[in-house]
């Protein structure tokens, strides 16, 4: 039996709503809103980054489970947005929780469900009984050029989950992927923003790819929409998770709990990892949920999860989402700005 042994999130206390934004563009805020079902987003401190918000996630999940992290044997950080072109954030990560010189460890790089693919190499040495322990983390500053429709969702934050056979709070029953070369979002080394297709990053690419992952994952556990309690998808707004949750035949009871774009914006890499997060803080012995990412480029991970006894006794140990939503402090657009690095000399 391999699963999640214990996970741990960090998002910014700094937000910024999409009225501020909409009012530095002369926009409509309400129309805004109502298209991407975005009400703010989350922004780095001065001092935070992709490394920071993971070792911070990193070291909650290790409270949360009290685990040593000298029994990590692997290290895999997720992200669009590492701070080194040539630096791994893993390394970092590493120090920061002192964990043993004696691990494997790298960063991914798959647009938003680098997180995701951290998880399934974490899988494979902990099948392989190579390592106890594997730390799988998606985390990112997310960036959006001045006035792009980015902007109003783009926000930060980051999510770890520690990968093994004992102790495990969440089964990992099954998972399946879908991948294909659809040029929907990128960014050219050196350039400072991501450029996208705009709506094509709808169709072919997210749901596309997001649906036939979840289709072949159902495909091959048997399971159907009414067998899971929870459904999380990648969360680049609020509408694209809800038509594919209705596609596929699953309820917005089902979506609600794991839908933290709202809140915190789309945060990439930790996007479907803050939504399993917040579903953990919630779920009960045997629901089941339903989990699949998406990144640009592209490709869905999904994965089917059953939640066992243990989730009581780890819960309550280290901040949960809930946390994060009424931790928070408003800037203006010229704060927003600074934080965000927006403003060159």
């Amino acid at each position: 039996m391999i699963g999640i042994a214990s996970y741990g999130v960090y998002v910014p206390r700094y937000r910024i709503k999409v009225e501020e934004i909409a009012k530095q563009w002369n926009e409509d805020p309400a129309s805004i809103k109502s298209g991407l079902l975005v009400e703010e987003k989350s922004v780095p401190d001065l001092d935070e980054d992709t490394a920071t918000i993971a070792v911070e996630s990193a070291r909650a999940a290790i409270l949360r489970a009290n685990i040593d992290p000298k029994a990590i044997g692997a290290i895999y950080v997720g992200s669009e947005s590492h701070p080194y072109a040539v630096k791994p954030t893993a390394t970092i990560v590493a120090a920061a929780i002192d964990a043993s010189h004696s691990i494997t460890a790298a960063d991914f790089e798959f647009a938003c469900k680098a997180g995701t693919a951290a998880i399934q190499a974490c899988m494979g040495f902990v099948s392989l009984n190579k390592v106890k322990y594997g730390l799988a983390i998606g985390a990112d500053v997310s960036q959006s050029s001045p006035g792009d429709a980015l902007e109003y969702s783009a926000g930060a934050g980051g999510a770890a989950f520690i990968i093994g056979q004992n102790q495990i709070v969440a089964e990992i029953e099954e998972y399946a992927s879908f991948t294909s070369d659809t040029p929907d979002f990128w960014r050219r080394d050196l350039q400072k923003y991501p450029s996208h297709s705009g709506r094509f990053t709808g169709e072919p690419a997210y749901f596309r790819h997001t649906i036939s992952a979840s289709k072949a994952l159902m495909e091959k556990t048997g399971l159907r929409p009414t067998d899971f309690d929870f459904v999380i998808f990648h969360q680049p707004n609020g509408k694209f998770p809800l038509k594919a949750a209705k596609t596929l035949g699953f309820t917005s009871a089902q979506l609600k709990p794991g839908l933290m774009v709202l809140h915190f914006g789309n945060t990439y890499s930790g996007a479907s990892l803050i939504g399993l997060a917040s579903v953990l803080d919630k779920a009960s012995e045997s629901q089941r949920i339903l989990m699949t990412s998406f990144g640009s480029g592209a490709g869905s991970d999904a994965f089917a999860l059953r939640v066992t006894d243990l989730i009581e006794s780890i819960r309550e140990k280290a901040p949960k989402v809930e946390d994060f939503l009424s931790s928070k402090k408003y800037l203006d657009y010229a704060a927003y700005a600074k934080h965000q690095g927006k403003i060159r000399m």
